[in-house]
Order: C-alpha cells, then structure tokens, then sequence
C-alpha cells in the first residue's frame, strides 16, 4: 500500500509513519534524505539550498522505484502539499492519502520552538491551501501525538 502524508511543518507526519510503519517498509521523507545528505553537525531540518536540490532528486527517483514495489511493502511519502497532478499520481498507485494535523497553533508553536522561521510561511501556504480545497480531498486526517 502506498500512503502519503500530507500536513504542515512540524505536524507530526514522521512520528505518525514512525507509530506505522515497520522496519521492512519504505519511507521516504525530504528531511530524512537531506539529512543523509548533509555533513557532520548538520542541523536535523536542514534547508541548505543545495542540499534540497540533491534530495529532492533522490526523492524522485526513490518515488519511481517505490511505487514497483508496493505489492510487497508498505510504502510511506510525505509530501506536504502535493499538487493536483501528483495526488492524481499517488492515485493512479492506489494510495492512501492522510493528513496530519494538530491545528495551527500547535504548528506554529512547534516550529517557533524547534524548526527555523521561514517554515513558518510553509505552514500558513499549507493552512490556506486547506482552506480552498472542498471536504473529502483526502482519505483521512488525523492528529498528530502529543509533545
């Protein structure tokens, strides 16, 4: 099966596949890759520009061979705010579509406390976006765990 989980910045997406999925799915997550990526010291949510670029490479290319798979294992995306073409994607693969999402405050709070100030503009783009989209665009939306 092949899950994408949407939400803004610091909603709990990674903890919610994390209380999923098992050691033998796939995920694949920005961060995570650009993480790999990055030398020794780097921050947890790193967003050097050249680093984002090289991962969001690798992140295509590790969508293109997941999505082979996904008869044989769980596989788990996120993709904060796709867009109608790659939703239409996902889609044509089956997938399950969540979004996770404590609320704004809780988000705006957690990348105040923990995440660099410009994600602060990703989570309001993400809000609004939301607010534009008829009910029933995703399969479910769920809160993230407490902090």
């Amino acid at each position: 099966m092949l899950y994408v989980v949407t939400g803004p910045p610091a909603a709990g997406k990674s903890s919610w596949i994390e209380a999923r999925a098992r050691a033998t799915d796939i995920v694949i997550d920005l961060d995570r890759i650009t993480q790999a990526l990055m030398g020794p010291g780097a921050p947890a949510w790193s967003q050097h520009p050249i680093a984002m670029k090289v991962a969001h490479r690798a992140r295509y290319a590790a969508i293109d061979e997941a999505v082979k798979h996904i008869g044989e294992v769980d596989v788990y995306l996120i993709h904060t705010m796709p867009s109608p073409k790659w939703l239409a994607r996902y889609r044509r693969h089956g997938a399950e579509v969540v979004a996770v999402d404590p609320g704004k405050d809780i988000v705006m709070q957690r990348i105040k406390d923990m995440r660099a100030p410009g994600l602060q503009a990703v989570a309001t783009r993400w809000y609004a976006q939301q607010a534009k989209k008829p009910a029933g665009r995703t399969t479910g939306r769920q809160a993230s765990r407490a902090w």
